[in-house]
């Protein structure tokens, strides 16, 4: 059985290729800039994220047993994550997300989940095999590039009933996967304000009323970005709301995967609401200036 590892993070484990020009971009612009390729996807970045606040991740994940895959596999344990629960596929290729950034914010992207997709139910085998104790108790950051039919088995099975889900959609054309976890009650949702509203079938102005409206909606806690504006905590312990701090933008993709494994950590550490929200919020200003390293 493979040593029990702070938290699990499920989902997206991928090449990131992502142009970043200094320019201000709209769609047809053509701008010098840089081309990086570092490992991404969602439960990547919060995995990486987690580990460079103290903790050990596993991931559940697929990845290819091309050579992009072997060369992510080495990539991901160079950073301090478990690898060897990973679904490795003969057939499938490793997974790819594309983006565009510009100063003024990620101008497009598509995210190449095909094969995540396609492994289903057996990233979930170290559950049932043995190699990890189930039902599963500990943390479990999860993202919304998995099917529909897995994140609904995800939110009703017995081998998460005593694990503390915290939800992610990857991104808001994904957001309404994360439906079967309103209709369970299970889990912490990370979303920003136009998640929270696709979830909840209408528009929010401010991240508190959005949180009060997945509240509502069935969700146990919530937790709701809105870029530079206020963000919102909100539980049956009450609600929080913070500032985040003022910073130059230098890069926006994982940002919001940095921002949820901040909080996580801070609330594994013990910290309070108010604390681990203050908490995430500066990681992820760090991050977004460019003085985080990845």
């Amino acid at each position: 059985m493979t040593t029990t590892p702070d938290i699990l993070c499920i989902g997206s484990v991928l090449w990131d290729v992502v142009g970043r020009s200094e320019n201000a971009m709209r769609q047809g612009s053509d701008m010098p800039g840089r081309i990086s390729r570092l490992p991404g996807g969602v439960a990547m970045n919060i995995a990486m994220a987690l580990a460079r606040f103290g903790l050990r991740p596993a991931l559940l994940s697929a990845v290819g047993r091309d050579a992009e895959g072997d060369e992510l596999i080495v990539a991901c344990a160079a950073r301090g994550l478990v690898t060897d629960l990973i679904y490795r596929s003969d057939d499938l290729p490793t997974d790819r997300y594309m983006a565009v950034e510009g100063s003024n914010g990620l101008i497009a992207a598509i995210a190449d989940a095909h094969s995540l997709e396609a492994a289903g139910d057996k990233i979930l085998r170290p559950l049932t095999n043995g190699e990890l104790s189930a039902p599963y108790a500990g943390a479990v950051a999860l993202d919304g590039n998995l099917t529909l039919d897995l994140l609904s088995l995800i939110a009703r099975s017995d081998l998460f009933a005593q694990a503390d889900l915290r939800v992610a959609p990857a991104s808001p054309g994904k957001a309404l996967r994360l439906a079967p976890f309103l209709q369970a009650s299970r889990g912490t949702f990370y979303v920003n304000l136009e998640e929270a509203g696709l979830l909840c079938q209408t528009a929010f102005d401010t991240s508190e009323s959005a949180a009060r409206g997945l509240l509502a909606r069935g969700a146990v806690r919530a937790v709701v970005t809105d870029g530079a504006n206020p963000a919102t905590v909100a539980g049956a312990d009450g609600l929080v709301t913070l500032v985040p701090p003022t910073v130059i933008v230098a890069r926006v993709t994982g940002a919001g995967d940095t921002f949820m494994a901040a909080h996580i950590a801070a609330e594994l550490r013990g910290l309070t609401a108010g604390s681990a929200l203050e908490s995430a919020l500066e990681a992820a200003a760090l991050y977004v200036s460019g003085e985080t390293k990845i």
